[in-house]
């Protein structure tokens, strides 16, 4: 687990509950608990952006690895194409109760020890082997800028934002 973002306060109209005199976000939901959300995971809904401006939003299988998510999916298909076109990624965990959201921008991961690490971390999760060298295998890494959490349960007393 990485030592943790800056944690901030979130802002939301007033009709979300949420107290201006609240405590600071890593107080309400501490950053290790929403890293773990990250790394139980098992999918991850990634939104990206089109060429022509509409949203596109999928499930993709990732890992939550060195403070980034890590996934794949062919370059070829409609997510690798909006990436390519625009790297901007919001990405979200598959609860909508223990929700975690991240705000960020993917690379392509072609080389190096995260994504040896990567690989043998994916294989082990979901019992399928990525190949780089495969034309078809598209790794990205996507380090936030930003995330957002919150317990459903306790929305007002949980909400929280971090900057990375």
């Amino acid at each position: 687990m990485s030592p943790g973002p800056e944690p901030g306060a979130v802002r939301a109209p007033a009709s979300y509950g949420l107290s201006k005199g609240a405590s600071p976000a890593g107080e309400r939901l501490p950053w290790g608990e929403v890293e773990r959300w990250l790394t139980d995971s098992r999918n991850y809904w990634i939104c990206t952006i089109r060429p022509d401006g509409r949203p596109h939003a999928m499930p993709v299988w990732g890992i939550w690895l060195d403070g980034a998510l890590v996934f794949s999916t062919d370059p070829s298909s409609r997510k690798g194409r909006n990436l390519a076109a625009n790297p901007e990624l919001v990405a979200h965990t598959e609860s909508g109760d223990e929700v975690a959201i991240l705000e960020g921008r993917a690379e392509a991961l072609e080389r190096g020890e995260l994504l040896e690490r990567f690989v043998e971390a994916y294989d082990r999760k979901y019992g399928f082997r990525n190949e780089p060298s495969e034309p078809r295998t598209g790794i990205y890494c996507m380090r936030p800028r930003v995330a957002f959490a919150w317990r459903e349960a306790n929305f007002p007393d949980s909400a929280a934002r971090w900057r990375f």
